[in-house]
């Protein structure tokens, strides 16, 4: 799998220090042992130093150790799963990450035995896991405004399609 990275890309001037190559984003109880493994240890394997939260305390806000690193990560990768969105964790994740891309940081998605168009559309267990989130947070709606439009702007950025073995370029 090959980043589809601009040899003028402004992440590889020599005026930032970025603390890891790669940030991946994802719901561990869907692909931790699975797909990100096997993606962490490939990048790894190349010499990408490589941000995975294996040791990270749970809850329902990302901590601060984790938004520092999304914010010295030179790739972001959010892996969407069937599960995802379930997660506050998660969405969270991806709002900041997709205000780390603003900055000039690159975003890549990879669609893990999930269709593009059912994240963006927020269908399937994405639509039920948003109205999930809606009745959770009834009285922050905003917040869930804000997961709901990172996901349509995630979703439609290029990436990679993943389905039982095949690899497609989106």
């Amino acid at each position: 799998m090959a980043f589809p990275i601009d040899e003028g890309d402004s992440l590889s001037s020599s005026t930032h220090k970025w603390d890891y190559d790669v940030f991946l984003s994802f719901r561990g109880e869907d692909t931790r042992y699975s797909f990100t493994n096997y993606l962490y240890e490939a990048l790894h394997d190349k010499g990408f130093k490589t941000f995975i939260d294996n040791d990270l305390q749970r809850g329902e806000q990302i901590s601060a150790e984790l938004i520092k690193a999304i914010k010295s990560s030179m790739i972001l990768i959010i892996i969407f799963s069937q599960n995802y969105a379930f997660s506050t964790w998660c969405l969270e994740e991806l709002t900041e990450i997709l205000e780390c891309k603003k900055n000039g940081q690159k975003v890549l998605p990879v669609f893990y035995k999930v269709d593009p168009s059912e994240v963006r559309k927020q269908e399937g267990n994405f639509g039920i896991a948003l109205t999930m989130q809606e009745e959770k947070f009834e009285n922050n709606i905003e917040k869930v405004l804000r997961w709901r439009a990172a996901l349509e702007e995630a979703a439609s950025l290029s990436g990679w399609h993943y389905e039982d073995g095949y690899v497609s370029y989106h």
